[in-house]
């Protein structure tokens, strides 16, 4: 993708440049937006069978005040083990809040197209998880697995929360800063704070950031209490007149962080960017410990409009903590409405959500997947409603402030300037986060460079292929406008590779679709690749590879070869540059034009620079493809082309050094080259004083050389 240069951007401007997510009824971002977009409330209501399955007694599930609902992840259990090195035991040791992690950074960094190692730059992480209840309920009540493994192991191993963010550096190879972030509920939206920070002091040049919570026991309902936090209904109203509490859910989420000028360079999708970010705490300006303070998350909101430069009017929406207490609603939007009104007079302009409403508190996750939810509803122009919201919070004054709350689905539409918007977290003990994100800068598909398309999939096993081919079938079936040439690149670019591959050509998206969903399996190629990682190897050939019109397809599609092989031509006098043209890119108008180019073509005065250009253009062209060589084999005149590849030797002398050869070799007495396949000293013993040994070329195949009628004798007597 290639952006639209008129968008400024700012030296502070980070990117989101991919995301992922588990979110109850969503195992992946598309599906988290589908059901925003439908106004989907993932919670579940628990009949007594699911209840005893979920191992609550009777006793429990029968007390009055037993709320018999649940916010459940799907999956929650499962593990993709093998894909990560874990052993069985390790991964059964290990918490699933650490397992959902990593796999969602995996996922996150397959979303923005770059793998660690073909990234080649520090790549950090940040983020946080939920309370360690796999350790205490699931290990440490099992004394023969405390005794086998021993405790200190079964801390490290996966499932204290010091340790969240550093097995993902070691699993992944991040290089970056490693940084474990407990801020309770805003742990996530701090997370992307920090790592926003470290971006932009070059700690690193992509970060994740996120966070994760999983409840254990898992699928249970909860027991409601008169002034707590949690709701007696089991649903979650934000800013509405019968709001009493919030539910409590499981999920993780992640999003992969720019700079937005590197980001655009390279050509990343950009789902949103951060303008501006602010962290700070309320301190002792509170009644308790647990109380929310307006003066405190005022100056967090302030600070971060300030920090990004946007004037308040300009921010259309605030996905905000929106828990669905009496109180913390009002606070929230009394401290967002102070902050506000330092710069705008303006009433009802702004739009409130939660998803919390539809999905729960998600707790150290919850920041996250509001940024998530911003960052799509910023790139697909909507704002999905923020759900069961009938009348406002009394205590809230809604009137008199910007804010009103999005209750349904409704366009977004472009205003004065950009749409803007904001994400705010609040954290139990006062740590408080906003955020201020702007939709992305007008990006367009880079022209497709050639008329077809190769799409490669690659996984650890066959069954892990067939997953992929179908996933990709399904996107590419439902995005029928998605740039095929974009998607091939990311597949082969963005991808790491894996043993079992699949590989097929498509001249559209539409074709690739049908070939990955329904299409016949003979035209999709599939194999296993032995000993993926070998190293790659240019060989580049000598005198007698060369055709008319070589290269020619490759020059009209291709703009990385067309740009090296006019490179090469520039480097050469007129007259040679003018007869290369024509023999490499120009069509014989007849079968004794072509015939009479072929001749021309054998001259080594044309014939070895027509070689050199199309050999090097070529290599450039692999090589911009990211098959990077780790060695260069030349024979005859191809040396010159791997000297120059490898530096040895610049493009002005080579091809001047080639130039040079070719000329030489018309000028020499007329004579001939004879290839034999004996071994030297027996090809040496039948040689006449006028022919030499030119060249061997393996234990049993040599050339000899001299004036053509000793060439012709030798041949003879062979």
């Amino acid at each position: 993708m290639t952006s639209d240069s008129s968008s400024s951007v700012s030296s502070t401007d980070v990117a989101i440049v991919g995301m992922a997510s588990h979110l109850p009824g969503a195992p992946d971002v598309r599906q988290f937006w589908r059901n925003l977009r439908a106004g989907v409330e993932s919670m579940h209501d628990l009949d007594e069978a699911a209840l005893v399955d979920a191992g609550v007694s009777p006793a429990a599930f029968g007390r009055p005040n037993y709320v018999r609902r649940t916010v459940r992840l799907e999956g929650m259990e499962q593990f993709d083990a093998g894909f990560f090195g874990y052993s069985p035991k390790d991964a059964a040791i290990t918490d699933p809040q650490h397992r959902h992690f990593l796999e969602v950074c995996w996922e996150a960094l397959e979303d923005a197209g770059h793998t660690p190692a073909g990234f080649g730059r520090p790549i950090g992480i940040f983020g946080g998880s939920g309370m360690t209840a796999y350790m205490s309920f699931n290990l440490l009540s099992n004394p023969e697995l405390v005794e086998d493994v021993g405790l200190f192991l079964l801390r490290h191993t996966g499932n204290d929360k010091d340790f969240l963010t550093t097995r993902v550096s070691y699993c992944l190879d991040l290089r970056g800063p490693s940084v474990n972030v407990q801020t309770a509920c805003s742990t996530s939206l701090v997370a992307v704070h920090l790592a926003v920070q470290s971006l932009l002091s070059g700690e690193c040049d992509m970060a994740l950031a996120g966070g994760v919570t999983i409840l254990l026991p898992h699928g249970r309902g909860y027991v409601y209490h008169e002034n707590e936090i949690l709701s007696p209904d089991g649903r979650c109203r934000p800013f509405d007149a019968a709001s009493k509490g919030t539910v409590f859910g499981s999920g993780a989420g992640v999003v992969v962080l720019r700079r937005l000028a590197d980001a655009i360079q390279d050509g990343d999708h950009i789902y949103a960017v951060i303008k501006g970010s602010a962290v700070n705490n309320d301190g002792a300006l509170k009644v308790g410990y647990f109380a929310p303070s307006v003066d405190g998350q005022a100056q967090a909101v302030a600070e971060a409009l300030a920090i990004a430069g946007t004037p308040p009017e300009t921010i259309e929406y605030i996905e905000a903590h929106g828990t669905a207490t009496p109180v913390g609603d009002p606070i929230e939007v009394a401290a967002l409405t102070q902050a506000f009104r330092a710069g705008t007079d303006k009433r009802g302009f702004c739009g409130l959500g939660s998803v919390k409403s539809n999905i729960g508190h998600l707790d150290t996750a919850a920041g996250v997947v509001g940024l998530i939810k911003v960052a799509l509803s910023l790139e697909k122009g909507e704002l999905p409603p923020s759900l069961h919201f009938t009348a406002p919070n009394p205590e809230i004054d809604f009137a008199s402030s910007p804010f009103f709350v999005n209750a349904e689905l409704r366009p977004w539409l472009r205003k004065a300037g950009p749409r803007r918007a904001a994400v705010n977290s609040l954290g139990v003990g006062g740590t408080n986060a906003h955020l201020i994100v702007e939709e992305a800068p007008d990006a367009v598909p880079a022209p497709a460079s050639r008329p077809v398309q190769l799409l490669c999939l690659s996984a650890r096993s066959a069954a892990a292929l067939d997953a992929a081919t179908e996933r990709l079938g399904a996107f590419l079936a439902e995005q029928p406008d998605a740039p095929l040439a974009d998607v091939a690149w990311t597949l082969q670019v963005g991808r790491k590779a894996f043993p079992f591959r699949r590989t097929l050509v498509a001249r559209d998206t539409e074709a690739a679709a049908a070939l990955l969903t329904t299409g016949p399996r003979e035209r999709i190629a599939t194999n296993k690749v032995e000993a993926p990682g070998l190293p790659l190897v240019f060989l580049l050939p000598g005198g007698g590879a060369q055709y008319v019109g070589m290269g020619r397809g490759l020059y009209e599609h291709e703009p990385v070869y067309r740009s090296h092989l006019e490179e090469c031509l520039g480097l050469l006098d007129e007259t040679l540059a003018s007869a290369l043209r024509r023999l490499l890119l120009a069509n014989p108008a007849s079968p004794e034009e072509r015939a009479a180019w072929a001749r021309e073509l054998e001259r080594p005065s044309v014939q070895l620079p027509a070689l050199f250009a199309t050999e090097y253009s070529l290599a450039q062209l692999w090589m911009s493809f990211g098959l990077m060589p780790a060695a260069l084999v030349g024979h005859s005149m191809g040396e010159n082309t791997a000297a120059c590849l490898a530096g040895v030797m610049s493009l002005r002398d080579a091809i001047g050094l080639v130039v040079l050869r070719g000329r030489l070799f018309e000028r020499v007495p007329p004579g001939g080259m004879l290839s034999v396949n004996l071994p030297p000293q027996e090809l040496r013993e039948l040689l006449s004083p006028e022919l030499s040994l030119a060249v061997v070329n393996a234990p049993e195949l040599c050339v000899a050389s001299g004036p053509r009628a000793s060439i012709d004798a030798l041949e003879r007597t062979l």
